[in-house]
């Protein structure tokens, strides 16, 4: 019976426990919350809770002994570590997150010991990745070019639940999602570099509409150009990666960001209320606060933004009970205690991938593929179950030695891809793929 460690316990960990258990593994999930652990395990005979640390090195390298693979659901920052004791212990390792320098460092020495480093093999970064290559390596087999691509995901609540003016919940990592709206981004459109400053991010936006769901906002997601060499599309003249939110949410949060309600600069705020955090950390001018803020980011007073605002309770000449803070943990707080999801709520995933296509004798099409999945109120959400099981049954390749690579890897190879992807649509997590449309069904941003 192989061995595989689980590192880490949180919202995602419970599919990929589950599946790795029915496939007849022996599975340690380890972590700080040993009750958690034992919850995910269920009583399975083949599973163990183990306490341990991140910060402990050492009691790594001694928990690795025992395993074949250690898959770390960590965050981000832990996952070179992990990946050191792999390669010190000859262990193969998976992970959801985004390859960092770091980690690519990494890939001679992975080769030159025969391990597997897979990283980005959850949602997005991971199923958008298989989803696309796919369809890009069929195109040029048959001798075409990828002249667009547009590749966009969202992981949202079911629009049905939505009750606030925001249009928005969160199901999975709040502070992430709201961090990530103060990245930049970089895309290509016709040739050219588009750089979008952090400020501007929720400006540069354009809508979609989604089949079963209805239309939605995209803004760009990071840097989309350096996807030209990992998907091997050189021709390509624009690509855009983005990500799906229901209406509001990119306005509301463009003025929160022009208020400077995001900042990480610490001040003392004892016995303010919310409405002088909002007034001092905006800078507004005396008078009605409402109106200030219309005035100082150029929006009626009837706005879902200013709506949305007033929904927080950041308008509130209430004590905010707070000493020293910054603006971030402050807005993301609030917004976190109103908009969780509640029992009985479902969540969504939404991913669309848009090609223009042109073929060797200048016909072109534009080829979609998409995914639409929602979450069980009762079970697992979507989000859980889209970063998750990708790497559960990766991981499952790996120990039966279908998925022969050593490196450090993204899962944009055939040999990857195409048994997780098939693995996936038996799970009814499947992509929807049209061919042959006209030009005119291709994105106009």
């Amino acid at each position: 019976m192989k061995h595989v460690l689980i590192l880490g316990s949180g919202m995602v960990a419970a599919p990929i426990i589950e599946y790795l258990l029915n496939k007849e593994y022996f599975v340690g999930v380890a972590g700080i919350d040993t009750e958690r652990s034992e919850e995910l395990i269920n009583n399975h005979p083949n599973g163990k809770a183990i306490y341990w640390d991140a910060d402990d090195v050492e009691g790594l390298k001694k928990l690795a002994v025992d395993y074949d693979l250690l898959v770390s659901l960590l965050p981000y920052k832990f996952h070179v570590m992990v990946a050191k004791v792999c390669l010190e212990f000859g262990k193969h390792m998976v992970t959801t997150s985004y390859v960092k320098p770091e980690m690519q460092d990494l890939h001679n020495e992975a080769v030159e010991k025969g391990l597997l480093l897979l990283n980005e093999i959850g949602l997005d970064p991971g199923i958008d990745h298989m989803s696309a290559m796919k369809i890009i390596y069929d195109v040029h087999q048959k001798g075409g070019e990828i002249e667009e691509f547009y590749s966009i995901t969202g992981a949202l609540p079911d629009p049905a639940i939505v009750d606030n003016p925001l249009g928005y919940k969160f199901s999975l990592s709040p502070k992430g999602v709201i961090l990530a709206s103060k990245n930049d981004a970089e895309y290509l459109k016709d040739g050219l570099k588009v750089y979008v400053e952090p400020k501007k991010l929720f400006q540069d936006i354009f809508e979609y509409n989604f089949p079963d769901v209805g239309v939605l906002d995209v803004y760009p997601n990071r840097n989309s150009i350096d996807y030209i060499d990992i998907y091997k599309i050189p021709e390509v003249k624009t690509i855009l990666r983005g990500t799906f939110r229901l209406k509001n949410w990119c306005l509301a949060l463009d003025v929160i960001k022009q208020l400077n309600l995001l900042c990480d600069e610490k001040a003392d705020y004892s016995g303010k209320t919310f409405a002088d955090f909002v007034r001092q950390t905006a800078e507004l001018e005396a008078g009605d606060i409402k109106e200030s803020i219309a005035k100082k980011v150029n929006i009626p007073v009837d706005s879902p933004a200013i709506e949305s605002l007033a929904w927080l309770g950041l308008l509130d000449e209430k004590d905010m009970g707070r000493k020293e803070d910054s603006p971030f943990e402050i807005t993301s707080d609030v917004m976190i205690e109103k908009m969780w999801m509640e029992e009985g709520d479902r969540d969504m995933v939404a991913m669309q991938h848009v090609f223009k296509v042109k073929w060797q004798n200048g016909d072109q099409e534009v080829i979609k593929s998409r995914l639409l999945d929602f979450g069980d109120p009762k079970g697992h959400t979507s989000v859980a179950k889209t970063v998750a099981l990708p790497a559960a049954v990766a991981v499952d390749q790996i120990l039966k030695g279908n998925i022969a690579l050593s490196g450090v890897y993204r899962p944009v190879e055939k040999v990857i891809y195409e048994p997780v992807m098939k693995a996936l649509t038996e799970m009814n997590i499947e992509m929807v793929e049209e061919f042959g449309l006209p030009l005119n069904q291709n994105i106009e941003k």
